[in-house]
């Protein structure tokens, strides 16, 4: 089975015909070597003219598609900070637990945070916290500005 496996499979390698003779080995021209594994024999399609040939509608994705703004950033963080701040877990808000837990890891720096620690809870919890206010900041902020909310 081996045997009839390796004598039915194709070997790619470099064409002869770019490789120069003895004869042309002072001459000036380039040599160029082709393979199987540069050139495809299939060519890519561009899907634009492909739409464009049957005078089809099709999006592209803007030069700025990430569309970053720095007030959405801004508001952003304020808009995370300031109910983080609130002393709402014993007397202690997110961000003070979270930011006293670093201060803590630290005191003993070149050993890490075993998993144990309540520095992983506070980090998750406060960066997944802002992390939805970001996304919803972007959603809310460039929905009203390029009217997506508009009927």
């Amino acid at each position: 089975m081996a045997a009839t496996f390796a004598s039915s499979s194709a070997v790619v390698g470099l064409g002869s015909g770019s490789l120069p003779s003895p004869s042309r080995i002072s001459s000036p021209r380039k040599i160029c070597l082709s393979s199987g594994f540069v050139k495809s024999p299939v060519t890519a399609r561009n899907p634009l003219r492909l739409a464009g040939a049957d005078g089809g509608k099709f999006m592209c994705f803007e030069t700025d598609w990430l569309r970053r703004d720095l007030n959405v950033i801004g508001f952003g963080l304020i808009g995370w900070l300031a109910p983080s701040s609130i002393p709402a877990i014993g007397g202690k808000s997110l961000t003070g637990l979270f930011f006293e837990s670093i201060g803590t890891e630290l005191a003993h720096f070149p050993t890490p945070p075993p998993l144990t620690s309540q520095f992983w809870l506070w980090l998750v919890t406060w960066h997944l916290g802002l992390f939805i206010c970001l996304t919803f900041g972007q959603i809310g902020f460039k929905g009203r500005t390029e009217d997506y909310f508009q009927k």
